[in-house]
């Protein structure tokens, strides 16, 4: 029996009691502009730093987007007593890093998925972390978005029964180039680090840890992953089927299954968007549509993980209590395990 109406969505509103906190972006590329962008509008929170081994690219940066400070080395701003929260941006192979040394210098940390480019490297910034009694949080900015809330409210009510399937999928067309990071191993290239922990942390969420993890898949010439399919096992009787690529551009939708009813959701699933909720085989109940009622769309739903994080630290939380460090960790031994297999085959 689907319920009468939906739940309504847990914000992560500004100026509800969070800090606001002073930050310094390392990394100022693509996504750091749009975080800035959606930072200075929609939140309380401060971009205040900006650091890049180019000065010029940092100071450019810094114009843009009404930054006040351009340093030239992530030693500067990590150590630079105006910033409290240090949000990198980097390519992967940076990332433990840059987080580890934000967390000596005493800074919290948002981290752009993924957390690191293994679990061994998740498990030694965790645990940096925890000995620090700082914040470290992955920018899986799905995990804060106002359908998020909603969907978890559902699966924790027993909506949808028991949970027997997810699905989901994330695919772009990324030009073959060989200089493109994410065609680049050195760079922690890949569509299941950059494009693919979308899907498996949707399943995570959902189903927890797999116990079982098939991959099937196909590689770069320049020895990355170019695609694959995950079919993921689960104590019982469920099951997730997850693909991703960067050769095609796919529906990106995703879809969880179970014994009393079926949530559908829009792509992109991972950014703001609209979900479906059905009664399991029964036509004669009407479905139920949510759709965001917050006016954010696309990437200024980003400022949701920064007031979270804003709202953690002000709680002195030093992980996020709906995405931890320990699921971190199991989500990239999951990758590993399918990056490993893909590989050898």
């Amino acid at each position: 029996m689907l319920p009468s109406r939906l739940p309504e969505p847990d914000l992560y509103l500004p100026g509800t009691g969070e800090p606001s906190l002073r930050w310094g972006i390392v990394g100022p590329g693509w996504i750091a502009g749009e975080f800035a962008k959606a930072v200075r509008a929609h939140t309380a929170q401060q971009i205040v730093a900006v650091a890049s081994r180019s000065l010029d690219r940092a100071s450019s940066f810094a114009a843009t987007h009404g930054i006040g400070l351009a340093l030239g080395s992530t030693e500067q701003l990590v150590s630079h007593p105006d910033v409290d929260v240090v949000y990198v941006a980097t390519p992967q192979s940076e990332h433990l890093s840059i987080g580890l040394a934000a967390l000596a210098a005493g800074k919290h940390v948002l981290i752009e998925k993924p957390l690191t480019v293994s679990a061994a490297e998740a498990k030694t910034l965790a645990d940096a972390a925890r000995g620090a009694g700082l914040l470290v949080m992955e920018g899986m900015w799905s995990r804060y978005l106002p359908q998020t809330s909603v969907i978890r409210r559902l699966l924790a009510d027993g909506v949808l029964g028991e949970t027997r399937a997810v699905l989901a999928d994330h695919g772009q067309a990324i030009a073959a180039d060989p200089q493109h990071r994410l065609y680049r191993p050195e760079l922690g290239g890949g569509a299941l680090l950059d494009l693919g922990i979308y899907p498996v942390q949707f399943a995570s969420m959902v189903l927890g840890a797999p116990t079982r993890v098939t991959a099937v898949g196909g590689m770069t010439g320049t020895g990355v992953d170019a695609y694959s399919t995950l079919v993921l096992g689960y104590e019982g009787d469920a099951q997730s089927t997850l693909h991703t690529s960067v050769l095609a551009r796919t529906p990106m939708t995703a879809v969880i299954a179970g014994t009393e009813a079926t949530l559908s959701i829009d792509g992109s699933f991972y950014t703001p968007t609209s979900f479906t909720l059905s009664s399991g085989g029964d036509p004669s109940v009407p479905e139920l549509t949510w759709s965001d009622p917050t006016g954010l769309r696309l990437f200024d739903g980003l400022s949701w993980e920064a007031t979270a994080l804003a709202r953690f630290v002000g709680e002195g939380r030093t992980e996020s209590p709906v995405h931890t460090l320990e699921e971190n960790i199991s989500i990239l031994a999951t990758i590993d395990e399918a990056r490993a297999q893909i590989t050898a085959s």
